[in-house]
């Protein structure tokens, strides 16, 4: 493939690093978008490294302004086109896990407006972007398909996310641009090592393949939906757990 523009959000650190890694390391320049614009400038050294162009771009995925801007950032970088969006960031780590009847409704809005609302502005602000054959990747959880006590709010946003992606499938897809879901399983990324002792072994008994996930493993099905052998997969969720579900 020739090299083409990618977003990816949340690229500071954890699985958006990984992404961005991913896809430099097959030729793909990358648009580094985060809040955090310090990890996102980490990020983007880290890729010229790999011998492409890297562009941080500091972004608020709740703002309607903030998403424009970076998107047009993006177009610019792009020479006018954006190939490849990787909708990744969202509110994990510091999710509180209460009762249903104990969430913060402070709580339940910042949630969903990161890891759904967030989604959907930023593909709204790319849209004009993507040429016939673009791809968007969407990152949902496999949490979803399991459902996760004491988490509802993560886990309706994330299922949110694969509403969404179908509806986007259906309305980007006129448009010869595909849309689809990849919902990891448990991964030790920077925030999961933090959020337990036991972190490195939690739930791999499990697993078919009795190991944990690293976010390595998460990144191929991102390339493969993002790549010209994907163009008639749209509206899918790929679950990439190790078989977890399925135990």
């Amino acid at each position: 493939m020739s090299s083409r523009t990618v977003i990816v959000t949340g690229a500071a650190g954890g699985l958006g690093r990984a992404f961005a890694l991913g896809f430099a390391r097959g030729g793909d320049n990358i648009v580094v978008a985060d809040i955090n614009l310090d990890g996102a400038r980490e990020t983007a050294d880290l890729l010229t490294v790999e011998g492409v162009k890297a562009l941080a771009v500091q972004v608020d995925v709740t703002d309607p302004d903030s998403t424009e801007a970076m998107a047009a950032q993006a177009a610019d970088f792009g020479g006018g086109t954006i190939e490849v969006l990787v909708n990744n960031a969202a509110v994990y780590a510091t999710v509180t896990r209460s009762p249903l009847e104990e969430i913060d409704p402070a709580e339940w809005d910042l949630v969903m407006g990161v890891n759904l609302k967030g989604p959907w502005l930023v593909t709204r602000a790319v849209s004009p972007y993507l040429p016939a054959g673009g791809r968007v990747v969407n990152l949902s959880s496999a949490t979803v398909m399991s459902g996760s006590a004491q988490w509802a709010h993560y886990v309706a946003s994330k299922g949110g996310v694969i509403a969404l992606t179908r509806v986007m499938a259906k309305e980007l897809g006129v448009r010869e641009i595909t849309v689809n879901a990849v919902a990891p399983g448990f991964t030790l990324t920077e925030a999961s090592l933090g959020l337990m002792e036991d972190a490195a072994t939690y739930g791999v008994e499990r697993g078919s393949i009795r190991r944990a996930s690293q976010p390595e493993d998460i990144v191929g099905a991102a390339l493969f939906l993002a790549s010209p052998d994907a163009g008639y997969i749209t509206g899918q969720t790929l679950v990439v757990d190790g078989g977890r579900q399925f135990i």
